[in-house]
């Protein structure tokens, strides 16, 4: 069973990513923030992360540079509902550093669930 890393500081946005993935067949294994999701990065087999952009203690631009440095074939969706900024703007520098999908909240679930499909089946038969 793939397993993904949920990453938002956001509770509702977790459990909503989590009840939908987990219907789908998909282990889910949740982080607050960049900190928590590098240290389960770290100590979980992770197969997909899932990670909003803005958040406290390590923002996910950040957590995706730190975890493209220790795995650069890491498959990374990147989310945003905005913050200072368009969260189009965000989603921008995280495709600038190999993000393969991005989506702005609220997420749109069909085209979710296509790219987890798209990325878990590329990273297998790869």
């Amino acid at each position: 069973m793939p397993r993904i890393l949920v990453v938002d500081d956001d509770a509702q946005v977790r459990t909503m990513l989590k009840l939908t993935l987990e219907r789908e067949g998909y282990e889910i294994i949740e982080a607050g923030d960049g900190t928590e999701a590098v240290a389960a990065y770290d100590s979980e087999q992770v197969d997909l992360v899932i990670t909003d952009i803005v958040m406290p203690e390590k923002e996910g631009i950040e957590t995706i540079m730190e975890l493209r440095s220790t795995n650069p074939a890491v498959r990374i969706i990147a989310i945003s509902g905005g913050g200072r900024i368009n969260p189009d703007d965000y989603l921008k520098w995280a495709r600038r550093f190999g993000v393969e999908h991005t989506f702005t909240k609220p997420v749109d679930r069909e085209r979710l669930l296509a790219a987890v499909s798209e990325l878990l089946t590329t990273e297998t038969t790869a």
